[in-house]
């Protein structure tokens, strides 16, 4: 799961967010400058420091308006955010990665800078709207990256739509079935990386506040989440948090349907590209990023140590690391 201290949405009317034939950059679209709580070397020190990024949005077939963060040229990279998160947490990947290539971050609708609304709180309509972001784009072909649900809502558009637009896939750190079965062995638990046998109550421990434990949902990412370890996590945290703020029932309206998701047939079955996986020494996710990794024919796994901030957050606390690993990947 995503991180749970995330940000939602500001009213987009507020922000100024322009419709699809007009992109802002993200200072006119925000509306202020931001200075950064760590003076990092090689990184902005303020939001004016990264002026090739900008923000737009497009409106869906079921009339969501759905916002994107964009920078960069070349071949396009595309990231989906998981549950809560937002295109504002990737700054320091966005920042790095744009010197190479074309790199898009989605706010799934409900998230971010997207638009709430009642409906289509599913894992398969945020397959649907990833695939109308490439259509709007005109992207005949891209790498699609997931952080966790959004590795997701990549396994639902490669069910609904194959593999003939993605160049490359990459998966960072998402459970195949975070739901577990009554009747599984604990291999296949572990396979799956299921961590709750109560979707209800999981969901309302993330939702509502309800007490939670060990035997209700994986706690790791929590703690990981409050460990303020690294310098660019504190920035790319604090500068979401700045513009993003949170609706708990609007992003709570996907998690029923996330956790209840078991993408094993998907895996096994239907993925034909190149894959590149990244978890961590300090994820319970990692027996099962080890079994897609053995699913899909020359899937490679990154494991990051816990001196490389190898938890479910390893791309934000560890930008510099992350984006060589994956450009490495992608120049293969």
């Amino acid at each position: 799961m995503n991180r749970l201290l995330a940000s939602a949405v500001i009213a987009l009317g507020a922000l100024g967010i322009s419709g699809a034939s007009h992109a802002e950059t993200a200072l006119v679209a925000l509306g202020h400058d931001y200075t950064f709580p760590n003076k990092l070397e090689g990184f902005p020190s303020k939001l004016s420091d990264f002026p090739g990024l900008s923000i737009n949005s497009f409106t869906t077939s079921d009339h969501v308006k759905l916002t994107y963060w964009e920078a960069g040229k070349g071949k396009p990279l595309v990231f989906v955010p998981g549950w809560s998160a937002n295109g504002a947490e990737y700054i320091n990947v966005m920042y790095l990665l744009s010197q190479h290539y074309r790199v898009i971050v989605l706010d799934p609708r409900n998230q971010g800078l997207s638009q709430h609304v009642e409906y289509g709180g599913r894992i398969s309509r945020f397959g649907m709207d990833l695939k109308e972001l490439g259509d709007h784009l005109k992207l005949k072909k891209a790498t699609y990256a997931g952080w966790s649900m959004g590795a997701s809502v990549i396994w639902s558009y490669i069910d609904l739509f194959g593999t003939a637009g993605i160049d490359k896939a990459v998966f960072v750190d998402e459970p195949v079935s975070i739901y577990s079965h009554d009747d599984w062995s604990e291999q296949e638990r572990l396979d799956a990386g299921g961590t709750t046998t109560s979707a209800e109550r999981m969901v309302a421990g993330f939702t509502k506040g309800a007490p939670l434990n060990a035997l209700v949902t994986d706690l790791r990412p929590w703690e990981r989440a409050m460990a303020k370890d690294s310098p660019y996590f504190v920035n790319s945290e604090a500068f979401a948090s700045a513009f993003v703020k949170t609706d708990p029932d609007a992003i709570s309206r996907v998690l029923f349907d996330h956790v209840t998701n078991d993408w094993r047939d998907v895996i096994q079955h239907k993925i034909d590209v190149p894959v590149a996986i990244f978890s961590g020494d300090y994820s319970n996710n990692l027996p099962s990023q080890r079994w897609i990794q053995k699913t899909v024919p020359g899937a490679k796994l990154f494991v990051y140590t816990k001196e490389e901030q190898g938890d479910h957050f390893l791309m934000f606390k560890n930008p510099i690391k992350f984006t060589s690993d994956l450009r490495a990947f992608l120049e293969q």
